[in-house]
């Protein structure tokens, strides 16, 4: 195990890594996962909640998918980011409060440096996301913001979810990893619901890991079956995530825990 110390200036987590067979994992300074890769597979998704992170492919035809951009608040392993710029082709922004995490992403995860196609910006989620210089401008918004327990989201607010709501295109997205008890699914839940309205809000059933990812569409649509098939078969031969399965565990939102 590997280790960037704590700042005594920022006083934010140590971030470290730990190599499990094949797979190695970011941490930030306890034994909670924060994100994970194959080192031989770096651009490749390894947990399954991150998997369904990207279940906003099901929404949008896949000839479309390279011109959408993508923003991720919490950068963790960089997963998602590698994910968005490397696998689909999109303009990706990423947003980390934590400079270490950043660098261990660069030194340990594979992460590439920032270009015209990829930026990862050091600041903070809340602020950027008030702030009107992304307003309406976002096509797929992916939250996971946890601290170094992982107890609860960091932000989780109804007016953060309102900031949300304004940075999303017509059309766009956005996908919530929300992990904890029940009944801290339930209020999360009940806020989106309450800014993106419940008729917009589609929830997977939740992992193993107990890891429940929510999708929020800024503009409801649901799309015709057929249509969610062959994207879902589209997603699998094309950039190999498990879309058929998605749609088994994904369902209009319930105000309960694994309804």
């Amino acid at each position: 195990m590997s280790r960037i110390k704590r700042s005594a200036s920022t006083g934010l987590p140590t971030v470290n890594f730990s190599d499990h067979g094949p797979v190695r994992y970011l941490h930030l300074g306890t034994d909670w996962v924060q994100g994970s890769m194959w080192p031989d597979r770096p651009y490749d998704i390894h947990l399954d909640y991150v998997q369904r992170m990207m279940g906003w492919l099901l929404w949008v035809p896949p000839e479309e998918v390279v011109h959408l951009k993508a923003m991720q608040l919490g950068l963790g392993a960089g997963t998602l980011t590698k994910f968005c710029a490397k696998k689909l082709g999109m303009h990706t922004t990423a947003i980390e409060i934590n400079p270490q995490v950043v660098a261990a992403c660069r030194l340990w995860f594979k992460l590439p440096p920032d270009s015209e196609r990829l930026q990862v910006v050091l600041g903070d989620a809340a602020e950027v996301a008030a702030h009107s210089h992304w307003r309406a401008q976002v096509d797929v918004l992916q939250v996971d913001l946890y601290d170094h327990e992982a107890a609860a989201p960091v932000l989780d607010s109804e007016a953060f979810y309102a900031d949300c709501h304004q940075l999303l295109t017509h059309n766009g997205c956005m996908a919530v990893n929300l992990f904890g008890r029940s009944h801290s699914y339930v209020r999360s839940l009940e806020k989106i619901c309450a800014v993106f309205g419940a008729d917009a809000v589609w929830a997977f059933k939740p992992t193993r890991e107990g890891n429940t990812v929510v999708m929020a569409q800024r503009t409801s649509v649901v799309p015709d079956p057929a249509a969610l098939v062959s994207r879902a078969l589209h997603i699998e031969q094309q950039w190999g995530l498990p879309a058929a399965k998605w749609l088994r565990v994904l369902a209009p939102a319930a105000l309960s825990h694994g309804d």
